[in-house]
């Protein structure tokens, strides 16, 4: 499997389309600057196993599904980072 790099461009990049965190593993790689950058913007690194998909998790799907949902309405007038942990909250709090 080949590594994926992201460098400080590629976190403003996903920050600019509104992810606030980032699915690592061992076939990622972060620059220090990239890594100093993604903290920078509150993105929390996600540590995944790149064998399972994120269609596989119901719950990340609904929160996928939401989180987009209230983007669009808001027309990205929003902390991406803040309406990702409100909708993780809530939907915890519905288990």
């Amino acid at each position: 499997m080949p590594k994926i790099f992201y460098t400080e461009r590629d976190i403003d990049d996903l920050y600019a389309r509104g992810v606030t965190c980032l699915d690592v593993h061992d076939g990622v790689v972060l620059t220090d600057l990239a890594r100093e950058r993604m903290f920078k913007y509150g993105m929390t690194p996600n540590r995944v196993d790149p064998k399972k998909h994120v269609e596989d998790d119901p719950q990340e799907v609904l929160i996928h599904k939401i989180k987009a949902a209230v983007l669009a309405r808001l027309n990205g007038q929003v902390d991406a980072a803040v309406l990702d942990s409100v909708i993780r909250r809530v939907v915890a709090s519905m288990k």
